[in-house]
């Protein structure tokens, strides 16, 4: 990014926090989760669940009671523009204790389900940050659907091994909040830096893949992509499990009888930029 650019990221993060009755996000529910006598509290959220294409990410970032406020313009990654976002790693790459960005990729999701990969990313990642730190007591997760708590039994074992170093200590627990990725510091953080890291990915692979225009969509629902899943069909990186369009699909028609009735994808929730 050049330095115009980067400017003018830091500009409309500015914004972004001045909205007016946009309250920014703020660390008053971490404290309180600290002033119970916790060591470490970390912000998980997840970029990619509604995706065609690639991994869904998660990213966490973990404070404790010497953390400072966020740096200025973090917010919720879907309400900051693409150069916002990015113009915000420096800082955020120096806030909190530790930081991490988990993945779980299409073959993943496809032999495990939308939630259980989402819980696969989000131990990833809390394997990351407990390379930094001895242990994680509370993870603030956005929502009000704890996937990242394993069922009982753990089918998959995606956190019997996480945990297994640690000694005299359980898995974190979840602390479920709606909209915490805008009220929350460190969950927008993390939101943030699993949006740019899941965004670099994704135009990785659209340098192999030109077709589908990954470089703008991402992987997502765009006219563009579900044209170029009709014409060439899915590639390794698409969850086939999911009901893609077809080569043979013809685009069904917004007047006719039928539109919308059948969700594209299960569970999806559309990231709201690009």
């Amino acid at each position: 990014m050049t330095a115009v650019g980067a400017e003018r990221g830091v500009r409309t993060a500015r914004t972004a926090r001045r909205t007016p009755g946009r309250t920014p996000p703020h660390l008053r529910h971490e404290r309180a989760l600290l002033r119970t006598g916790l060591r470490y509290v970390a912000g998980m959220d997840e970029v990619g669940r509604g995706s065609l294409a690639g991994p869904v990410s998660v990213g966490v970032v973990v404070v404790d009671a010497a953390t400072r406020s966020a740096p200025r313009g973090v917010a919720d990654s879907k309400l900051l523009t693409p150069a916002a976002r990015e113009a915000l790693l420096p800082a955020l790459g120096r806030w909190g204790v530790a930081r991490a960005v988990g993945h779980a990729s299409a073959d993943e999701i496809d032999a495990r389900g939308i939630v259980a990969a989402l819980r696969l990313a989000g131990t990833r990642a809390l394997r990351s940050v407990l390379e930094v730190v001895d242990r994680v007591d509370a993870v603030v997760l956005d929502g009000s659907h704890d996937w990242l708590t394993p069922p009982e039994p753990d089918l998959f074992g995606t956190q019997d091994d996480l945990f297994a170093q640690a000694q005299a200590w359980e898995p974190p627990t979840v602390h479920l909040k709606v909209k915490a990725d805008r009220s929350c510091a460190s969950v927008a953080a993390a939101s943030v830096l699993a949006k740019c890291e899941r965004d670099a990915i994704m135009v990785r692979h659209a340098v192999d893949h030109p077709a589908f225009g990954w470089h703008e969509n991402k992987g997502y629902a765009a006219p563009e992509h579900l044209a170029a899943l009709r014409e060439h069909g899915p590639t390794v990186l698409h969850r086939r499990s999911w009901r893609l369009p077809t080569p043979q699909e013809v685009p069904a028609d917004p007047a006719g009888p039928g539109w919308a009735v059948d969700p594209l994808l299960p569970d999806a929730e559309p990231d709201a930029t690009p």
